[in-house]
């Protein structure tokens, strides 16, 4: 390492060296140390560490909350207590080098706009940057992520593609993942073949940037909302839709507040004849068993906590059409009639659009 400036040494000792003895960077360590460091004074404060993510923290006081969450070195502060915000920005400054960005704009690259409507995100400028590398910026739009009944697998002798470029554009695809449920499907299925991926299946991540370009900016639009507390969850699978293992593929949304917050969509780790057999034979097979066994223990207490929540009437299972069920976009291809319904029902749009 090179001397401080400023330090002086005689010509004798100009051919040693510096021993390092503490490090804020470059060490496995330091990120550790520093977070540890942190959460401390976050305590301190008054602060309490969640449970469901370490890395947010929060404080409730007098009917009002604040919130922040760290990512490395950058921080998002947030709440209805002004008060309380300056004086966590004035202790944070106090304990560490730190700088106020002002509203948040833009955060691990996802935009964030505000109008009287509501606060809108969105990844445009990183779509916009994945269509420009990968030479799709002039191709040929397409209104939905994955062709309407496309069922894809391993064939003995496909066409081979270019494995390396494959999981590169997959892996950059995934990203958008965080403000785009519009492609959570067609991500699931692709993600599934970055080992053993077919031309067929580059095809397939080809169409994905087609629809990118139909609409690179378009987001989630978190609405104002007075009933905040209010909780929706749309849930439900396809039966054996996996040609490769016939496995099911399950999805969900949860709303609250009525602005989407959370979404999935996985194909299932066991085979099911039928998603009803599967639920059934699991309730009846416990229920007439005296015996739990350590497999089915956790089924079990899901069970009773689920019944325990609609006897004391907090939740609610109501029968959800198909025309009804948004989580079909998370299960399977359908037609862009369908899968455009159910995006405006989800809350998202896209503000760069023409109008």
């Amino acid at each position: 390492m090179d001397l401080p400036p400023g330090c002086m040494v005689s010509e004798k000792q100009c051919q040693k060296v510096c021993k390092l003895k503490k490090s804020l960077y470059g060490l496995k360590q330091s990120p550790r140390a520093w977070f540890e460091r942190f959460t401390k004074s976050m305590r301190a404060f008054g602060y309490r560490q969640s449970n469901s993510d370490h890395t947010l923290f929060l404080k409730k006081q007098h009917g009002k909350i604040t919130a922040l969450i760290v990512y490395v070195d950058d921080m998002v502060v947030t709440g209805n207590d002004p008060e309380e915000r300056k004086a966590l920005q004035n202790y944070l400054s106090r304990e560490f080098e730190m700088k106020d960005l002002g509203p948040l704009k833009y955060f691990l690259g996802i935009e964030v706009s505000r109008s009287s409507e509501g606060i809108f995100l969105s990844q445009r400028k990183y779509a916009l940057d994945l269509l420009q590398e990968t030479g799709m910026s002039g191709c040929q739009p397409v209104n939905t992520p994955i062709k309407e009944g496309l069922k894809l697998c391993v064939e003995p002798n496909q066409v081979s593609t270019d494995k390396g470029r494959y999981q590169r554009l997959v892996g950059r695809l995934m990203y958008l993942a965080h403000t785009r449920p519009d492609l959570a499907y067609a991500l699931s299925v692709v993600s599934q073949y970055m080992h053993n991926p077919g031309e067929q299946h580059m095809n397939v991540v080809m169409r994905i940037l087609r629809y990118l370009k139909n609409a690179p900016g378009k987001g989630i639009l978190f609405a104002k909302n007075v009933n905040h507390q209010s909780i929706e969850v749309y849930t439900d699978a396809d039966w054996a839709g996996a040609l490769d293992d016939r496995r099911s593929t399950s999805g969900y949304f949860t709303f609250v507040g009525g602005n989407l917050v959370t979404w999935k969509s996985k194909k299932q780790n066991v085979v099911a004849r039928s998603s009803v057999e599967a639920e059934f034979r699991a309730a009846c097979d416990i229920a007439h068993n005296l015996v739990q066994h350590d497999r089915t223990k956790h089924v079990e207490m899901d069970r009773f906590f689920i019944k325990e929540k609609l006897d004391d009437k907090i939740v609610e299972l109501p029968k959800i059409r198909s025309e009804d069920q948004l989580t079909d976009i998370l299960t399977k291809a359908i037609s862009s009639q369908v899968f455009s319904k159910f995006l405006d029902k989800l809350g998202m749009c896209d503000i760069y659009a023409p109008t």
